[in-house]
């Protein structure tokens, strides 16, 4: 396909645990009859499909795919993005995401769970307690850093 034509900025954020978006941007020199397609791959053991749920810009071309009970089983995920218009060929967008390097995916967290607080007044101590936020794929509790904001009301 002709340069410039293929997508630019592909981002994917995870949230609530198991809905995904990913977005883009067009590519710099297409016009406004050009589609893209996503379609992706969650792990190596299964079929490539392709997005159900696009999201679109005014033109009405896909910018963007909305993934619900997404679950990421292993390190590898895969994506492919191409196009299409009359008369003119696209540059396709393809890769395989590293979940645990790769920065294309990104995760937002819950907040902790079950928050406990139990101030005594005679020591003017707390303690407070939580438990991990759920996600995606983390699976150590060790992988958490926690920051404790104490307003005094």
């Amino acid at each position: 396909g002709m340069n410039g034509t293929a997508i630019e900025n592909f981002v994917c954020v995870i949230f609530n645990v198991s809905f995904m978006n990913c977005t883009w941007h067009v590519g710099r020199t297409v016009t406004e009859d050009t589609q893209y397609f996503l379609y992706w791959r969650p792990s190596k053991k299964e079929v490539v499909t392709e997005c159900q749920n696009y999201i679109k810009d005014n033109c009405g071309r896909h910018t963007g795919c909305q993934f619900q009970n997404v679950t990421i089983k292993d390190k590898n995920a895969y994506f492919l993005v191409n196009g299409s218009r009359s008369g003119q060929n696209i540059q396709s967008y393809e890769r395989e995401i590293l979940l645990i390097s790769d920065y294309v995916i990104v995760e937002k967290l819950t907040p902790p769970l079950n928050v406990t607080v139990n101030c005594k007044e005679d020591s003017h101590r707390c303690s407070i307690w939580w438990q991990p936020p759920r996600t995606s794929h983390v699976k150590k509790s060790s992988c958490f850093k926690y920051e404790i904001v104490i307003e005094n009301k």
